[in-house]
């Protein structure tokens, strides 16, 4: 999947190059290993795309209304 932010791509492909080698080499090896290796990739990715969904109109709040709606429609049972 692509990146909202075009300025966001390469960044997301080295996080998500991180976590893949982590989740394959290590937890389903059931070896554990610490996640947080990642983590500075993963700020700078959430850096980038905080600017990229502000430069696009996108207000964080509205997403994260629209998920907790969308996780309280699900967990209280109503179809929508």
């Amino acid at each position: 999947m692509e990146s909202i932010g075009k300025d966001c791509r390469e960044l997301k492909q080295k996080y998500e190059a991180c976590f893949n080698a982590w989740y394959s080499e290590k937890f389903l090896k059931n070896e554990g290993g610490d996640i947080s290796v990642c983590e500075p990739l993963f700020q700078e990715y959430q850096k980038c795309l905080k600017v990229a969904l502000k430069k696009n109109n996108v207000p964080l709040w509205e997403l994260n209304g629209g998920m907790l709606k969308d996780t309280e429609n699900k967990s209280s049972g109503d179809p929508t």
